[in-house]
């Protein structure tokens, strides 16, 4: 396979994940404010931190406004991580390599990124949001079932699985390291009943919530909560789950050995811990050895399998 080819794919799959996350956590942190009383609710900002943009955000607007940041996640072409900007960039690796996807998963791209951009508008307004942020999410996962469906599992489907875990990893530590540390300490006990309700939102988040309970068959409580998202082995969007995933794709490629073992380091800090012993700063820290983990493991790849840049930037320096 063309190492170019290899790229496209790669970053089809992350931008793909990409816009289903954002459009997820937008979702939910909505319907958490709904939850919680106006002194206790984290507000907007959080989602700017999560995605680690905030630099960008600041320069275009003067507060996080609820208005503000779904504008910025949702529609602003500026911010590479919005909703939109993510589908533009999935549509463009996509059509550059459509004779190595199903005909069908071009057309379904096409048609989202379509949607997307026409009902933009209404999905800012608070009322047409929720419907428009479904669109999305179901759009995208469409789109996944088809490609799994009826792409060829040779090297290219390989690729495909490594951008779409190594953004879900990401996003999953980003959401877990942002969240928490908006969470109401446990030790309030009058603010317990909130406290849940926060660690409910970063389940659904992930979509986590019915896996949690069917796997744990405990109340929603920090430490099994922290436990599930980091270490559980079947659940799809768990940080161990997405490193199984990247390490079983690695080993069908060639080359693989330096990318093995990155993942290998990843995979062993991802189990060096028990989470529900981490308090806030520990988890923190643990997060960030995981995301420099993460961002190796992308270096790696690229080094390993991505023609090497040119000049000025290509869309392999810019994305990401």
């Amino acid at each position: 396979m063309l190492s170019r080819v290899a790229e496209h794919i790669y970053w089809l799959a992350r931008y793909v994940e990409r816009a289903e996350n954002t459009a997820r956590i937008v979702t939910v942190n909505a319907n958490l404010l709904l939850d919680l009383p106006k002194g206790i609710a984290p507000g907007w900002r959080p989602l700017v931190d999560i995605t680690g943009s905030n630099a960008l955000f600041e320069e275009h607007y003067k507060d996080y406004g609820e208005r503000q940041v779904a504008r910025f996640l949702i529609g602003d072409e500026r911010n590479t991580g919005s909703i939109l900007s993510a589908l533009v960039a999935a549509r463009e690796n996509c059509r550059t390599i459509r004779d190595f996807v199903p005909r069908e998963a071009w057309e379904m791209l096409n048609e989202l990124y379509l949607f997307a951009r026409e009902e933009l508008e209404k999905g800012m307004t608070k009322g047409g949001r929720h419907a428009y942020l479904k669109r999305v999410i179901q759009g995208t996962q469409t789109i996944n079932g088809m490609l799994s469906g009826t792409m060829l599992h040779d090297q290219g489907y390989d690729f495909l699985h490594l951008g779409r875990f190594l953004e879900r990893a990401d996003m999953t530590t980003r959401i877990i390291d942002v969240r928490s540390a908006n969470l109401l300490p446990e030790e309030t006990t009058e603010l317990r009943p909130f406290e849940t309700i926060q660690w409910v939102s970063v389940l659904k988040s992930l979509t986590g919530y019915q896996a949690y309970r069917r796997s744990e068959q405990v109340r929603v409580l920090r430490g099994p909560v922290l436990r599930f998202l980091f270490q559980h082995a079947d659940f799809p969007r768990s940080v161990n789950h997405s490193a199984e995933s990247l390490r079983d794709s690695l080993a069908k490629l060639p080359r693989n050995e330096g990318a093995l073992r990155v993942a290998g380091r990843l995979k062993r800090t991802l189990e060096g811990v028990e989470p529900r012993r981490l308090n806030q700063q520990q988890l923190h820290a643990f997060v960030d050895d995981l995301q420099v983990g993460i961002g190796e493991l992308h270096d790696e790849i690229a080094r390993t399998w991505f023609p090497p840049p040119l000049v000025p930037e290509t869309q392999s320096q810019s994305q990401g």
